[in-house]
């Protein structure tokens, strides 16, 4: 725990030498790899989003690489290809950036369908295939992949089964201010920025492990399962402004994203147990891409962050409810 805990504290620290605030964004850096799994970054350019990965791959000593999604890429071009060796007549993958273990995609929206898919088996099962042949991916393997909400002209947006398989969907809004003056302040001048390397992918793969196995109670497992199923307008425990504002809600993955991200905050916070307070801040992240709204909602203004504002409400934590 103690391990976590300092890691957790190494990597805001690190990362702020670099980024200027987006907190959010750096603590939902460490629980994506901690839970072993994968976040979409949505936010206008200019926001840090493609520094704040840069960054924590030196931070972490994790190979790394990087595509810029246009709408003719290729599944090749990012799963490998078979290439012959004129010497003995053989094939030989010539592998692709996918063999790392943090991949940046940017931009992923531009991505074509048929690379939209290569990329989903690799996030999912870990694996890619080539000519018929399935090769494995790196023990640590984990996609950040940005996202411009503002610009749609030549992109393809995100099938819902891929973006299921993110574990969060972290939205970066403007700076304060005083955090722009001081942004300007660091980018303008001769500053040299020493990056300290905090752990590797080994011991991250430790990290892993020690998170599954943070206890936590049967009654927050079955509030994070009510409150996922109070997503789904189908469901009996839906409230009213769900079933009318929501055509499809969150499935059990959510659940399981939310109870794994739990642990980890808990880790963070020098807790051995998950609480509800980590269920609630992990909500909106978790769930935000996996909220389907309809017509009703769009005509009203209302996005998916004001659902789960009044899930949280409709169905506080019991401790709350006293």
């Amino acid at each position: 725990m103690e391990a976590v805990s300092t890691l957790a504290r190494h990597i805001r620290d690190e990362m702020g030498k670099v980024v200027v605030g987006q907190e959010d964004l750096k603590t939902e850096c460490l629980l994506t790899l901690l839970c072993q799994g994968h976040a979409l970054l949505e936010g206008v350019p200019g926001l840090a989003k493609t520094l704040a990965i840069k960054t924590l791959s030196r931070l972490l000593g994790l190979e790394f690489q990087r595509v810029q999604c246009t709408s003719d890429l290729m599944p090749a071009d990012i799963i490998g290809t078979n290439v012959m060796h004129l010497a003995d007549g053989t094939f030989h993958l010539h592998q692709g950036p996918v063999f790392t273990h943090l991949l940046l995609v940017d931009e992923v929206n531009r991505m074509p369908p048929r690379t939209q898919a290569a990329l989903l088996e690799c996030m999912e099962e870990r694996q890619v295939t080539v000519d018929g042949v399935r090769h494995d991916l790196a023990s640590f393997f984990s996609v950040f992949a940005t996202q411009n909400p503002i610009e749609f002209e030549g992109t393809y947006p995100l099938p819902e089964a891929q973006l299921d398989r993110f574990l969060f969907n972290t939205v970066l809004d403007y700076l304060s201010a005083k955090d722009e003056v001081k942004v300007v302040g660091q980018t303008t001048a001769n500053r040299v920025v020493q990056i300290q390397t905090v752990t590797s992918a080994e011991e991250i793969l430790e990290f892993q492990r020690l998170v599954r196995m943070v206890p936590i109670a049967e009654s927050v497992e079955e509030y994070v399962v009510n409150l996922v199923r109070g997503t789904r307008p189908t469901d009996d425990s839906a409230p009213d402004f769900v079933k009318k504002y929501v055509n499809f809600g969150a499935s059990v993955r959510a659940a399981q994203f939310i109870v794994l991200g739990s642990k980890v905050r808990a880790l963070a916070r020098r807790r051995y147990h998950v609480a509800y307070e980590d269920i609630a801040a992990l909500a909106a992240p978790v769930l935000r891409h996996r909220i389907l709204l309809n017509f009703h909602a769009e005509s009203e203004h209302i996005d998916t962050d004001e659902i789960i504002r009044r899930l949280l409400a409709h169905m506080p934590p019991p401790a709350a409810r006293d």
